[in-house]
Formats: C-alpha cells, structure tokens, sequence
C-alpha cells in the first residue's frame, strides 16, 4: 500500500516513516502544505495521512484544493485539534476519517487498511492465489481485509496476521513460538504471552463465523470450521 505523509514535525514524520515502513507500508513524506499537493499528485498515494497545522498551506486547504483538482484518494487526518468542530470540518472539507493525536499506532494501521480497502478502484477477477478460504471465511491477500460471507470483520492489525497464518496452514497446528514470531515481528520488547491474549481476542471475533480458534496443548493453535 502507497501512503502519502504530511506531517511538519520531524520527530513524528520520522517515527511514522519507520514503523509504517516496517509493517510493510510505502510512504512518501513531507511537511509542508504546497509540497504535499505536488506530492499528492505525482506519487498518486492509495492512503494521505494529514495533519491540519502545516507551514505553506493549512491542512484543511490542501484538502479543499486536492479534491477541487480530483485527486480521490482516501484521507485520514492526524492532528492535535481534537474538537468536535475540527473534525465536522475536517470531513466536510473532504477527510474520509479522524485520528486525534496521540493515537495507538495498531489503530493506525487498522484505519490505513480500512480506507484502502473503501477506495473504488476498476473490477477485475483476482486470481484464486490471491485469497485464502475456510469454512465461511476469506482472506484477502492483497487488502488484508478478512470477510465472513460479504462482511468485513473487524479485526485488529495483530488479530488478522495471527489469524492470516493460521489460513495458511488449514488443517494444521501451528506452534504458538511461530505464530509469536509472526504477530510480534520486529518487536522484541513484547513479552511472549501476549500471542495468547491476541488468540483469546481473535476466538471471540470468530464465534459467530462458525469457525473455531481451538487450543491444542503443547502444540499451538489450530482453526477448526463447525
């Protein structure tokens, strides 16, 4: 996924570049208004990530003008003014979603991932390798979306990787060491039983989708569909 990041204080630009790069975005960054108009256009990003307080140009009339020139691509505003005017004004000037700061960074994601699967793009058939299926449930590949029949699940960023592994492995134990290194990549200070409270999350969102998170001791986690 293509991210555009306009955010003027280079401490936060910084971080967000390296964790978003990490779980696998691709971003293009700035911090000023008029460059992120031009940037917008020529990078043509699948997600913006805006904030309001901006040297150059405002936030609010880099959005304005944006969608005056037809640029479509979904908006999620980053900013500090967390009034309730803010963000009606924030939407009503074209924002697609609001994320006041400071945010959890998993939410991020889940937000990022949310608007790229809203944005409209051309019908095409995807190739069957490009989604994974159990009992009702789908995975897509490509998005990272999760459906149960036509509905999205709402799953966290953690939830779906966990969840995204065991799909892979139908019918098949995976060893809760494994899956750990796949939810938790990159972050060695999170302490190894928080695999468990990510599978005891993700067996909940399951139980009305028919598919079961079972626990097998001593081997891990295996999906069973009822």
């Amino acid at each position: 996924m293509k991210v555009l990041l306009v955010e003027d204080d280079p401490s936060m630009r910084s971080t967000l570049e390296r964790t978003l790069t990490r779980r696998g975005f691709h971003l293009d960054a700035c911090g000023d208004g008029r460059q992120a108009l031009s940037l917008w256009k020529s990078a043509r990003p699948d997600v913006v990530m805006l904030d309001l307080s901006l040297p150059g140009l405002d936030g609010l009339d880099v959005l304005q003008q944006a969608r005056a020139e037809g640029l479509a691509a979904p908006v999620l505003i980053l900013t500090a003014r967390g009034t309730v005017g803010d963000r009606i004004l924030g939407l009503n000037s074209g924002a697609d979603d609001y994320l006041p700061k400071p945010f959890d960074l998993d939410e991020l994601e889940a937000r990022l991932r949310a608007l790229a699967r809203r944005r409209p793009g051309p019908a095409a058939a995807k190739p069957a390798d490009e989604s994974l299926e159990f009992g009702r449930l789908r995975y897509d590949k490509a998005s990272g979306a999760v459906y149960h029949g036509d509905d999205v699940l709402e799953l966290t960023p953690r939830e779906s990787a966990l969840l995204a592994a065991l799909l892979a492995r139908q019918g098949q134990a995976m060893a809760k060491e494994k899956l750990f290194e796949l939810v938790f990549a990159g972050e060695p200070e999170v302490q190894y039983e928080a695999i468990e409270v990510v599978a005891y999350r993700l067996r909940k969102k399951l139980a009305p989708t028919g598919v079961s998170l079972v626990t097998l001791r001593g081997l891990g986690y295996l999906l069973k569909a009822g």
